[in-house]
C-alpha cells in the first residue's frame, strides 16, 4: 500500500511538471494514468483496460448533450445573436452613466445562456461591444475589464458544458444542476451591474452616458431580442418544466437557433460547415480530456491517493466548512494555471471524496456537524461554488484566458490595464462566493422548489 501511494504521489508530481511544460492536459493525464496503472498492475491490465475504457466513457447517454450544446453555441455565434442582444440591452441601459458597459454585461449573460462557453462569450461580445464602448470614450480598463468579466457568465448560466461534465463526474442530476445555477448566475449579473455603477460613481469619466435611442430604435431593438429570449425559454424553461431532458432540449435549441439564423439570412452553407467542424473539434477535445481524466482517476484510486487525502482531512480536526474554504481557495489558485474544464476533470475526483467523507463520515449524526445537507444537495452546492471559483481563473493572472481574448481585440489597451479593469469584478465574485457559502439555501432553493 505504501509503495502504491508513493507511485501515486510521484505520478501527481510528474503530471504537474508535464502541465507546466505545456503538454496538452489530455495527453499528460493519459500518459501518467497509463504508466501508473502499468507500474501498479502490469501492462496486461492496462491493455485490457484500453479495450473497453473509451467505449465505456463515451457511450454514456448524458454525454450526448455535450456536442449538441457546443453546436448550438457555434450556430449562435454565427447567427448574430450577440448583436441583437447588445443592441436591445444598450437601448434599455445605454443612457445611464456606465450604461453601455452594463448593456455589455447583460448581453453577455443572455448570450452565455445560449452559447454555454466563456471564451466564446468573451470573444463574440468583445467584437460587438468593444467598438461601442470606444465610441463613447470609455476608459480602456473599464471597457476591456467589463468584457473579460462578462465572459465568465457563460460557464455558469445554464446550459453550461462544464456544469454538465461536473454532474457526470460526481453522478449528479444535470437538470438539478441547471436549476441550481440559475439564481447564482442572476446574482452574478446583478453584482456586476452594481460594480459598474459604483465604478463610474467614483470615476465618472471612465464610463460616460451613451446615446438615447428614439422610440422607433427602442421598439425595433426590443422586438429583435424577443426570438433570442424565446429560444432560452424553450430550452431551459422546457427543462425546468419537465417537458424534456437536457439532450432533447439541446436538440430543440440547435433547431431553433438554426431556424433563427436562416430566417434572418445570417447562415450560409459555409457557416453551417464551419459550425459543424468547430463542434467536432471542440467535442473531440472534451472527450479526449474525459478519457485522460478517467485513466488518471483509475490510477489514483488504485494508488489510494484520494482515499488517503480524505482520511487525512477528516482526521485533521478541521471543521468541514474550513476544509471547503481551503478547497475553494485551491481551486482559485489552480484556475490561474489551467482552463476550467481541465481543472474540473483533474481535481474534482480528489476534492469530492473529501467533502463527502466530511459530510457523511465521522460527523454524521452529530448535531450541527457536517454541512447540514444530504449528499445529493452537497453535490449541487459544491458544484456551483466550484464553477464560480473556476471561472475566476479566467480573469486572473498569469493565464486569465478571457483577458488574453479581449486584449487580442483591444490592441490599443495594455493587458495590464485589462487586468486592472477586471479586479473590481473579481472582488464582486469573491462577495458572491462568500454569500453562497454562508447561505446554501440561495443555491438549493430553486431545485427544492421545482422538485417538490
Amino acid at each position: 500500500m505504501a509503495d502504491a501511494l508513493l507511485i501515486g504521489l510521484a505520478g501527481l508530481a510528474v503530471l504537474i511538471v508535464l502541465i507546466a511544460i505545456r503538454m496538452p492536459i489530455a495527453y499528460a493525464m493519459i500518459l501518467v494514468g497509463g504508466v501508473g496503472v502499468t507500474l501498479l498492475n502490469g501492462s496486461a491490465i492496462f491493455m485490457s483496460q484500453l479495450k473497453t475504457l473509451a467505449y465505456g466513457q463515451f457511450s454514456i447517454f448524458d454525454l450526448s448533450v455535450v456536442p449538441m450544446f457546443v453546436f448550438m453555441g457555434a450556430l449562435a455565434t454565427r447567427a448574430g445573436l450577440s448583436q441583437d442582444m447588445f443592441r436591445a440591452a444598450n437601448a434599455w441601459l445605454g443612457w445611464l452613466r456606465g450604461g453601455t458597459a452594463m448593456a455589455a454585461i447583460s448581453a453577455c449573460a443572455i448570450f452565455g445562456a445560449v452559447c454555454g462557453s466563456s471564451l466564446a462569450t468573451a470573444s463574440t461580445m468583445g467584437k460587438v461591444a468593444l467598438p461601442e464602448l470606444k465610441r463613447y470614450n470609455y476608459a480602456g480598463s473599464l471597457a476591456t475589464g467589463t468584457l473579460a468579466a462578462g465572459g465568465v457568465l457563460g460557464i455558469l448560466i445554464p446550459p453550461s458544458v462544464v456544469l454538465i461534465i461536473y454532474a457526470i463526474i460526481v453522478e449528479a442530476n444535470i437538470v438539478t444542476m441547471f436549476m441550481a445555477a440559475l439564481i447564482p448566475g442572476i446574482l452574478a449579473v446583478l453584482l456586476f451591474l452594481l460594480t459598474i455603477a459604483i465604478y463610474v460613481s467614483i470615476w465618472p469619466n471612465a464610463g460616460p452616458r451613451g446615446g438615447t435611442s428614439n422610440r422607433e430604435e427602442f421598439v425595433a431593438a426590443t422586438v429583435g431580442v424577443i426570438p433570442v429570449l424565446l429560444i432560452f425559454l424553450m430550452v431551459i424553461g422546457g427543462i425546468y418544466a419537465g417537458l424534456y431532458n437536457p439532450t432533447p432540449a439541446a436538440a430543440v435549441g440547435v433547431f431553433l437557433v438554426w431556424l433563427y439564423a436562416v430566417v434572418r439570412g445570417r447562415l450560409d452553407l459555409r457557416g453551417m460547415k464551419d459550425s459543424l467542424f468547430e463542434t467536432a473539434q471542440t467535442t473531440g477535445m472534451i472527450y479526449l480530456i474525459l478519457l485522460g481524466a478517467e485513466m488518471l482517476k483509475i490510477f489514483m484510486s488504485r494508488a489510494g491517493v484520494p482515499q488517503v487525502a480524505a482520511e487525512w482531512m477528516v482526521s485533521s480536526g478541521f471543521e468541514p466548512m474550513i476544509v471547503l474554504i481551503l478547497l475553494l481557495f485551491a481551486l482559485i489558485l489552480l484556475g490561474c494555471l489551467m482552463d476550467s474544464l481541465s481543472m474540473i476533470l483533474l481535481v474534482i475526483p480528489f476534492f469530492w471524496p473529501v467533502l463527502m467523507e466530511l459530510n457523511g463520515g465521522i460527523y454524521q449524526g452529530a448535531e450541527g456537524a457536517g454541512f447540514g445537507m444530504s449528499t445529493e444537495e452537497l453535490k449541487v452546492w459544491f458544484g456551483i461554488l466550484a464553477l464560480i471559483v473556476v471561472e475566476l481563473g479566467l480573469i486572473t493572472p498569469p493565464v486569465g484566458m478571457n483577458v488574453f481574448v479581449i486584449s487580442a481585440l483591444a490592441k490599443d489597451t495594455p493587458m495590464s490595464e485589462t487586468f486592472k479593469g477586471v479586479m473590481p469584478f473579481f472582488l464582486a465574485e469573491l462577495i458572491r462566493v462568500a454569500v453562497l457559502v454562508a447561505f446554501p439555501a440561495i443555491t438549493l432553493w430553486l431545485p427544492r422548489l421545482l422538485s417538490g
